[in-house]
């Protein structure tokens, strides 16, 4: 209703404008990633994920602290084991590199790989850029149901999109792309190879949960991590009944259709005391992983699935010895997925 009432500029008017002006070129930022480093704002967050601070931690090693929308806004940590050669801030050089992605299982976090194994000092590894983002102690690489509201965590789409985005944007990564992963990890390199076809080119996973619907035990198994940490067990998928198609829709077994194409690692011990283990070491939770990994397999086969491999390897425990050797085991597949002979 005031479209047509003409505006007065008087010299009072016309200076205050100036301040302003003035005012708002030296406050905003001049371009959307000028607050990609350094302390992080308080207040409303970006739509997205953005670096708020860079730590390099040893060499080859840097830490990014990413804040999340999906998060909820707020802030966690990417480790990344960069390749020889790696500038990102190189602009007329920037090169992109191929990218193993390497997700820590329940109870760990962005650190376990580094410091729980020997991959930082992994040779094949020196032409491959390392991605190993926090996932929560018991994230589940999913994002919650949180009684039908959705909203944070949202881990899944951290990863898969927001952090994606940002680090083939700003962090060298190419989408030349591997994922591996242990226990809840490997859950997740399963389920993201699955859920988002064409994103992963192998799969590895190391006594992974593999098939938490195979049964009774292994479902009050999951629960019992779901509820970690005072957590309401039914925020992650829900009821295992009531919102049984939640629970297939994040269950390897259920998804192997979608896992036909590509190369999949599975490897698992059977939980009794295996060669890397002290004496007398058992593992029930190996030995249910054991029988999910076996029963994906199979389905994997029915499907018609031509490039898996697996390493049922008998007495073994659920500890990382297995893992960083699994590792070791499976990387000629990964590397060959991602075309660098790792030389």
């Amino acid at each position: 209703m005031f479209a047509n009432v003409p505006t007065v500029v008087t010299p009072l008017r016309a200076r205050l404008l100036l301040v302003l002006a003035v005012l708002l070129a030296v406050l905003m930022p001049t371009a959307p990633g000028a607050l990609a480093v350094g302390k992080p704002e308080t207040g409303a967050t970006r739509p997205g994920a953005e670096v708020v601070a860079v730590t390099r931690v040893a060499d080859r090693q840097v830490d990014l602290s990413v804040r999340s929308t999906a998060l909820g806004g707020r802030t966690v940590e990417v480790r990344l084991l960069t390749p020889d050669g790696w500038n990102p801030h190189d602009r007329r050089n920037r090169q992109h590199w191929p990218t193993l992605w390497l997700l820590h299982g329940c109870c760990g976090d962005y650190t376990s790989w580094t410091s729980m194994t020997d991959v930082a000092e992994t040779d094949s590894l020196r032409d491959v850029l390392v991605v190993m983002p926090e996932a929560g102690w018991n994230g589940w690489y999913s994002d919650w149901w949180n009684h039908g509201q959705g909203g944070d965590p949202a881990w899944e789409t951290f990863h898969t999109k927001e952090l994606r985005h940002l680090l083939e944007r700003d962090w060298g990564a190419s989408a030349n792309r591997v994922v591996a992963g242990l226990s809840m990890g490997g859950q997740g390199a399963l389920l993201y190879a699955a859920r988002h076809p064409g994103m992963f080119k192998a799969t590895a996973a190391y006594s992974g949960s593999a098939h938490p619907l195979l049964n009774d035990e292994s479902v009050d198994r999951i629960m019992g991590f779901f509820a970690g940490q005072d957590t309401d067990p039914l925020r992650v998928w829900g009821d295992p009944v009531a919102q049984r198609d939640i629970w297939q829709a994040h269950d390897p077994f259920h998804l192997a259709k979608r896992l036909r194409s590509i190369p999949v690692y599975l490897s698992c011990g059977d939980g009794t005391t295996g060669p890397l283990d002290p004496p007398g070491a058992t593992s029930a939770l190996e030995a249910d992983f054991n029988r999910q990994n076996h029963a994906l397999a199979a389905e994997l086969k029915r499907v018609g699935a031509r490039h898996v491999t697996t390493h049922f390897y008998g007495p073994g425990t659920h500890g990382w010895a297995y893992w960083e050797r699994e590792l070791h085991a499976s990387l000629p597949m990964l590397l060959g997925a991602l075309g660098t002979d790792g030389g």
